[in-house]
Formats: C-alpha cells, structure tokens, sequence
C-alpha cells in the first residue's frame, strides 16, 4: 500500500487526481493539500511514500518546498507548464505529469511509483539464518522476532502483528506480508489470520487454541485452510 498525498492549489486539479487515485486498491491517499505548508504539517503527521505535487503554487512553489523536505518522500510533479520537466527530473521525481492530467498519462506514473517504492520493501526479510524481520510501523522500522509473534491480525489495508509482549501495527496486506514470512513457521489459517506455528496448543473443531496475555485464546480455521493445517499437524511439522 503506498501512502499519498496530494499539493495543488487548484481545487479542480485535487479533485481530479483524487478520483483516479480512489480507483486504485494499492494507493491510499492520506490527504489534500492546497498549498506547501499545509503539506509540511501532513508530512509530519503522516508517514508519507509519494507526492503528487504541483509546482505552481502561491508562496512557495512545489520544487522550492520539495528541496527543503530533509527527509523528503517520493515525489510525481504536476504542472501546467512543461518547461519545468528539465527541472523535475534533475530532481528524481519519478515522473513529471501536465495538466489536463489523463488516467491513462496517470497510471503509467503510478506504475513506475509502485515499481520504485515497492523495491524499498516495507519489510526487511533477513536471511535463512536470521529469525527476525523488520515492519515499517510509525514512521520507523520496528525488529520483530519470529519466537515473539503469536498470531497476526487482518483489518482491512493494515495487519496486527500480536505478539507475547504487546502488539505491532503496519499499514500493507495480509497476501502482503504472508508472502515475506517462513512457511517453517508461520501458516495462514483464516483471510484474517496468520499463526506462529510454534503457538498451537490445540485444534478443537474448526479452531486453533493458543496462549495469549496467560490465557486460552481461540483463532478461527478457515474451511480453505483447515486440510493443509492438519497436514502440518499431523506430520509433527511444528
């Protein structure tokens, strides 16, 4: 999931890319901004992946204020005005859009952000050897030990990572973060839930009982997932 937020002083132009930006399951935009100080503060507020950003704009133009950002996120241009693509580019900007903006002109940008951002990896995967990862969580990446997670929790685009002493909370996909974790040690047992293997305790009927907070707690199976669970359990694979 990237995290977007969206600079321009023209209302129709916000709108315009809030649309085509709500049309897309991996992009969430996390506000509107009508001018670069409204941005500052969001960016401070929010932990921020792309920029759509406008380079007109009263005050303090787009490029002036994305060259102050010390820690400044990935960065699309918007304009009216094509002179300024030279500019841009020398930038890094992943992509320099002109107004009118088309979905399709559009949706080529997105691709290239998603390639780019996407290769950042919001989760470290270590080695075979390592028995950790790294989840992107309030602005900061965050060590998870494998041995420490009991379970994880789906809610729609964020994951709960429940652990044995409190939780972790990250903004991606269950399919997301599933895909970067050791099929030795955890397994998905529900679209809501991935378990540590090493926590069941017990399978009675259609659910898992672990421990959690020194009491019993049951997880769900779901019907998709309950023949390869009994398989792993039956195999003595925990």
């Amino acid at each position: 999931m990237i995290n977007v937020i969206i600079v321009d002083d023209e209302p129709l132009a916000l709108d315009v890319l809030e649309t085509f930006i709500n049309q897309l399951p991996n992009i969430n935009l996390l506000q509107k901004c009508e001018n670069a100080f409204e941005a500052n503060e969001a960016i401070k507020k929010h932990d921020v992946d792309l920029l759509f950003l406008d380079i007109q704009m009263p005050q303090l133009t787009g490029i002036d204020f994305y060259k102050s950002l010390t820690n400044p996120p990935e960065v699309i241009f918007t304009t009216a005005y094509s002179n300024y693509a030279v500019e841009g580019f020398e930038m890094d900007a992943i992509d320099y859009l002109v107004k009118p903006i088309s979905l399709d002109r559009f949706m080529k940008a997105v691709n290239k952000a998603t390639e780019k951002i996407g290769n950042k990896s919001e989760v470290h995967v270590g080695s075979d050897d390592e028995d950790f990862i790294f989840v992107k969580a309030d602005k900061k990446l965050v060590k998870v030990n494998y041995n420490d997670i009991l379970y994880i929790e789906g809610l729609k685009d964020y994951v709960i990572i429940r652990m044995k002493t409190g939780r972790v909370i990250t903004l991606q996909t269950m399919k997301s973060l599933e895909s970067k974790l050791p099929e030795r040690f955890f397994k998905r047992i529900h679209r809501s839930y991935i378990l540590g293997l090493n926590q069941i305790q017990a399978i009675v009927g259609n659910t898992v009982e672990i421990i959690e907070n020194g009491k019993t707690k049951q997880l769900p199976i779901g019907k998709n997932y309950r023949e390869e669970l009994l398989e792993i359990v039956n195999q003595n694979r925990l």
